[in-house]
């Protein structure tokens, strides 16, 4: 994919990051990323009316995920790589981490050489240093209610002069359905 989005240095971003919404964009999760001037989404959409109210809510780049239809894939690519603030972004959806990542994302990563890779699918919240490859994976768990995870999960960072700071995590517990 070409680069997308993002900005070329010069300032400070405040990067909103979620992950497997699954059909939910609710007022709890849009209040913690209502600072942020950017929303990363890392896959699982859910529906096509969820990323439009994303997009409408800040600017938005994204992946489709595994569980996302045809006409989130005409919208979203597999894979994204972009730089923001001088740092290169590789996101995609089915990534893993270090000492076990998927094999395509593996391909990725040696042919883009990404300073922060971002994944999510595995509904669970992670972030650690690829040391060997020298770069930060992030992955923010699951912001929406579907799947496993008993706690919803997102992230908010800086991104200034090609460093990251300030992360903040986005947790809530998933309401359970009624019986």
């Amino acid at each position: 994919m070409a680069d997308a989005g993002g900005t070329a240095g010069g300032g400070i971003m405040y990067i909103g990051l979620v992950s497997d919404t699954h059909g939910t964009f609710d007022d709890p999760l849009m209040k913690f990323l209502e600072p942020v001037d950017e929303v990363w989404h890392a896959g699982d959409f859910g529906t096509l009316e969820t990323a439009r109210k994303i997009a409408g809510f800040k600017p938005l780049i994204g992946v489709y995920g595994n569980c996302d239809g045809q006409e989130l894939r005409f919208d979203y690519p597999l894979y994204q790589v972009f730089d923001c603030e001088g740092m290169k972004v590789l996101m995609t959806h089915i990534g893993g981490y270090p000492g076990h990542y998927d094999r395509r994302a593996l391909a990725l990563i040696m042919e883009h050489r990404p300073d922060i890779f971002v994944c999510g699918h595995s509904h669970i919240l992670r972030v650690m240093n690829d040391t060997k490859r020298g770069f930060m994976v992030i992955n923010p768990g699951a912001a929406g209610q579907y799947g496993f995870h008993t706690v919803r999960t997102a992230l908010r960072f800086h991104i200034d002069g090609a460093r990251i700071h300030d992360m903040e995590v986005y947790s809530l517990e998933k309401k359970l359905a009624a019986l």
